[in-house]
């Protein structure tokens, strides 16, 4: 029989609110995304699988996304404490301090950046950029100018880029395709969820919607624009001979899916509709790097 002395549960509970705590700084469902895309064109990209670079890939790539997360908590405590969608994480609940968030931040900075290099000095690189683009340039610039969100798209489509290049170990076009899909799937994306967040993110000073920053006609016409910009983005993949038409029609009906939802928040205007953009966007880019993946690995 184990019996659980006061101390012993009160350690356990202590551990358990710690991981959660850290879990929410660091973004880690967001990281499994980010980790999956990498995962993929990796698979995309190798013939054979050497499961410890995938390994490597997947823990350096959780730790220098966690950094990202972190240090864009960090700079942004002040204000996410004035949002709702915010208010929860560990700085500005009092859950973590900034002394703790900082060690948090350098060790996964260093850590991750260093296992990436391991698999080739090409993919540490491409570790650090995300790292200092995401949270040197895009968060400081979310409060002056919605073009963060473009700027912001650039480190946020380095994950399938840095899949393919830890299997290749250098840049050529088929990684570049693999980010223009996952760039141009970001605008659409983000700037639904800025549309449905808009009363709060103002809140917190930041005006994330194109052109005027308003949830307007012109903010409307720019998700509706970027929402096309995917259907040709999808096809690259089939234009260069490296999927089939099978993908291509697949991932160009996905990129239609947003463009139906774009074209009814035009006619409406409507918070439901943006809601609906984002919600077929999160199933978007999954799927396409799936269709990608196993046309390449089945049907070429």
């Amino acid at each position: 029989m184990i019996i659980k002395t006061r101390e012993s549960v009160g350690t356990s509970v202590s551990v358990k609110t710690k991981v959660k705590v850290y879990a929410a700084f660091t973004k880690m469902r967001l990281a499994s995304l980010v980790v999956f895309s990498a995962v993929i064109s990796y698979l995309y990209a190798a013939p054979a699988i050497d499961l410890i670079t995938l390994a490597i890939l997947s823990i350096g790539g959780f730790l220098v996304t966690g950094a990202a997360n972190g240090m864009n908590q960090i700079i942004e405590k002040d204000f996410d404490k004035l949002m709702e969608r915010t208010a929860d994480r560990p700085i500005p609940s009092g859950k973590m301090n900034v002394t703790e968030g900082l060690l948090v931040v350098i060790v996964s900075g260093v850590l991750g950046i260093s296992m990436l290099s391991y698999i080739n000095p090409l993919s540490g690189l491409l570790g650090a950029m995300a790292v200092i683009m995401y949270a040197g340039i895009y968060t400081p610039m979310k409060r002056k100018t919605s073009w963060a969100v473009i700027v912001g798209a650039f480190p946020g489509a380095i994950p399938p880029l840095l899949g393919y290049v830890a299997y290749t170990g250098k840049f050529g076009l088929v990684p570049g395709i693999l980010f223009i899909i996952q760039f141009a799937w970001q605008l659409p994306h983000f700037w639904s969820i800025a549309w449905k967040l808009d009363d709060d993110y103002k809140k917190g000073g930041f005006t994330l919607l194109p052109i005027n920053g308003e949830k307007d006609a012109a903010s409307t016409w720019v998700i509706l624009l970027t929402s096309l910009l995917m259907i040709p983005a999808g096809l690259l993949p089939y234009y260069f001979g490296e999927t089939t038409i099978y993908s291509g029609i697949l991932i160009t009906l996905l990129a239609l899916w947003m463009v139906y939802y774009s074209v009814r928040l035009v006619q409406s205007k409507d918070d439901q509709m943006a809601l609906k953009i984002m919600f077929a966007s999160f199933a978007y880019l999954p799927l396409t790097q799936l269709a990608l993946m196993f046309d390449k690995i089945f049907l070429m």
